[in-house]
């Protein structure tokens, strides 16, 4: 039998790596070893901490998670390793899967996507983020040309600038409370922007800070006729905007963006897989790097993943996409 090692959430802020037998595997399914897997620090600090709420518990379902929200639950969705056991087309690759942080696991094979030979390990953790921006970019239905404003340098946010801003003739500007973002957000392509030098007047907005300051910045820095996009997500907590000042008088649309459907212009003519396959095509630039760490072995990650997730001490950057590292442990009987 093969063991495997997960990551599970115990309570609030506490985790434990746990090991347990795996199932044979299925004709119909990889048995693949991690190299990698990459946190989502927003979505993943929801859930460390608690704060889904229970009305949101089947929609923020990771589609190979195991346990039940709130806790104890195995959660994550961005692992990258080497199929050990699979059908024929997928035996020895690489590949991506929605998979929790584990060693090991067993994995539907339609759902193991396999990694371009262009595409590093630790930059092939991105795919789900990308799979986010590119759909995020396809409900944006952006037009050459346009002043874009994107509000929160994370990694949706900084891939998300760079799909728009490959986009022949588009102004795309990145704004963030921390300085330090913009190196990574020029590197890509962008400019960037603290908030008080926020231009105005923009033609499509991307919301990605997950703070609703963000969303109130987006309605006050839009252009008449604007379109903004809100690709945060609360959790529980509520948000309050001053729909009674421009909102109206500018026709504003404010509509959400959501990773779960495949965007409407697209739906029917790409599949979920089609959709992450490209995803992670889109991950050969080099220049994507600047998202990636810090590096953290697995083994170290119940003790680590409070502080991966909170607040950088004074004077650091916070990490935009830690890559959890897996030494190869496996136990067979």
């Amino acid at each position: 039998m093969t063991i495997a090692r997960s990551f599970w959430i115990t309570a609030p802020g506490r985790a434990e790596i746990r090991a347990a037998a795996l199932p044979p595997r299925a004709a119909s399914q990889a048995l693949v070893r991690a190299v990698a897997s990459g946190i989502s620090r927003g979505t993943e600090r929801l859930v460390f901490q608690g704060q889904v709420p229970e009305s949101q518990w089947g929609a923020m379902r990771a589609p190979l998670q195991a346990g039940d929200f709130p806790f104890p639950i195995a959660y994550g969705y961005a692992a990258v390793g080497v199929a050990e056991e699979a059908p024929s087309e997928l035996q020895g690759r690489r590949v991506f899967c929605l998979h929790p942080h584990a060693d090991r696991f067993l994995a539907p094979a339609t759902m193991c996507i396999p990694v371009p030979d262009a595409v590093p390990d630790h930059r092939a953790v991105l795919a789900a983020n990308m799979e986010t921006a590119l759909n995020i970019a396809w409900d944006a239905g952006t037009l050459p040309g346009e002043r874009i404003l994107v509000v929160g340098a994370g990694v949706v946010g900084l891939l998300s600038a760079w799909l728009l801003a490959r986009i022949p003739g588009t102004e795309v500007t990145v704004v963030d409370t921390d300085p330090a973002r913009r190196a990574v957000a020029e590197a890509l392509g962008a400019r960037f922007a603290a908030p008080e030098q926020s231009p105005g007047g923009q033609e499509l907005i991307i919301h990605a800070s997950a703070n609703p300051e963000g969303l109130r910045h987006a309605l006050r820095h839009a252009a008449f006729e604007a379109r903004i996009l809100e690709a945060s997500w609360y959790g529980d907590k509520p948000v309050t905007l001053p729909l009674g000042e421009e909102f109206h008088a500018k026709r504003l649309t404010l509509r959400a963006t959501q990773v779960g459907a495949v965007s409407p212009p697209l739906r029917g003519r790409r599949s979920h897989a089609e959709r992450l396959a490209l995803a992670l095509r889109l991950l050969g630039d080099p220049a994507l790097d600047a998202l990636c760490g810090p590096h953290v072995p697995f083994d170290e990650l119940p003790a680590r993943m409070a502080s991966l997730l909170g607040p950088p001490p004074a004077g650091e950057a916070a990490p935009l996409c830690p890559i959890v590292t897996y030494e190869d442990k496996r136990c067979s009987a």
